[in-house]
């Protein structure tokens, strides 16, 4: 059998070709790689044994050499399969958790300590929600609806990030603007800050903390995708108008009550209501990149009242509105509810001459379309605010100046 051609290593030159041998006495043929028998062993002895001897010595060498190949690319294929099924990892600890104090993860670790799970336990059966702590001396924040099955004959649990739990009671609550004050003994947790919620624009970032699906310490991020945004949560008495701030981090069932922060880890929110897709009337929806929080102004103003008196009141303009009417701005009724007059004796709107049928098309220059819309606007004021209304009579539009009066929250 014809021994191989030894392989070259890569990057050197092939071997030049060797001269032939001189021809023997009386040989006809050129010695040298010639086909076998193209030369005459008897007649140069000398010559032969040279030539066997040189190719021992080659066939030594080709083999080594590819003894030596074949020991190489032995060796490598094993490497690389001893390569294929091991798993690379950094040395544990070698890297740092720490992060910018601006950062999601910087704001995230400064707040998550003061947010906490509410449990409640009642008759009507157990739900959970969120809140934050408010005042170090144990004032919890949170929606009203959140407490509201638990408000009598129930009791309340909360829940803090580090795992203790204490028991809580209701200071104050609201269902007029849906927010409740809870009282807990435990007094070394750091209050959360209100931001100006007044200051926030449209884009600007934020993060919703939370329990939502009863997943505490949650966290998601996202950005103010609207303001005053009018939403009307509950139903019936029960039903709270928000001028609320729109959003579009995540917020799920059980985030309600919990803060939304800005990127200073500031509350700019709390955390109450998300939108259903059009055609759902179910209570098990989740997120769809709409959710809703009250500013923190209105919050701030709410909660200082139930922490006071235990009451909440909320400013009112004093007329009963058409939702019935189907036209440009939002009408006043020409009928009595329920024994109340469509135009509050000297209340506000009639201390300003807005009667019955009159059509307000714009509350401080902002176009109202609906009769939320208006509430809500309303809502956001303080009693005593003097408002601008642009209001339509028959055919003739006019600027009124209206001074709000004060109603009891859940008169």
């Amino acid at each position: 059998m014809t021994a191989p051609t030894p392989h070259q290593p890569p990057g050197r030159p092939d071997r030049p070709p060797q001269p032939a041998l001189p021809p023997a006495a009386g040989s006809t043929a050129a010695l040298g790689f010639g086909e076998p028998g193209a030369y005459d062993s008897t007649t140069a002895p000398s010559a032969t044994a040279h030539r066997r001897r040189a190719g021992s010595i080659f066939a030594v060498l080709a083999v080594s050499l590819v003894l030596s190949l074949l020991a190489g690319f032995t060796g490598g294929w094993l490497a690389n399969r001893r390569g294929a099924g091991t798993i690379t990892m950094v040395e544990p600890g070698s890297q740092s958790t720490a992060r910018p104090a601006d950062s999601v993860a910087g704001v995230a670790a400064k707040v998550l300590p003061s947010v906490v799970s509410i449990e409640t336990r009642s008759p009507r059966g157990q739900g959970t929600g969120s809140g934050f702590v408010l005042r170090q001396d144990g004032y919890i924040l949170t929606n009203n609806h959140v407490v509201a099955d638990a408000a009598t004959g129930g009791q309340i649990q909360v829940v803090y990030a580090d795992g203790g739990q204490e028991s809580a009671e209701i200071v104050g609550r609201t269902t007029a603007y849906d927010l409740a004050v809870l009282k807990v003994n435990r007094t070394d947790v750091p209050a959360l800050e209100l931001g100006d919620s007044a200051a926030v624009v449209v884009g600007d970032p934020v993060i919703a903390v939370g329990a939502p699906l009863g997943l505490e310490s949650t966290v998601t991020y996202g950005i103010v995708s609207a303001l005053n945004r009018p939403v009307a949560a509950g139903q019936g008495q029960d039903s709270a108008f928000i001028n609320a701030i729109q959003t579009d981090a995540a917020i799920n069932p059980g985030n309600s009550g919990g803060p939304l922060v800005d990127a200073t880890g500031r509350v700019i929110g709390i955390n109450s209501a998300i939108a259903r897709a059009p055609g759902d009337t179910g209570s098990s929806g989740g997120n769809i990149g709409l959710g809703f929080a009250i500013p923190s102004a209105q919050a701030a103003r709410t909660a200082q009242q139930l922490i006071e008196d235990g009451n909440a009141t909320y400013p009112v303009v004093g007329v009963l509105l058409d939702r019935t009417y189907d036209g440009e701005g939002v009408q006043v009724s020409t009928r009595e509810q329920d024994g109340v007059p469509p135009v509050t004796p000297d209340g506000p709107a009639a201390r300003a001459g807005i009667k019955p049928g009159d059509v307000i098309v714009a509350f401080e220059g902002r176009p109202v379309t609906e009769p939320d819309q208006l509430i809500v606007a309303i809502r956001a004021q303080r009693p005593g605010d003097t408002v601008t209304l642009k209001v339509r009579s028959g055919d003739r539009t006019r600027d009124v100046r209206v001074t709000l009066d004060e109603s009891a929250a859940d008169d």
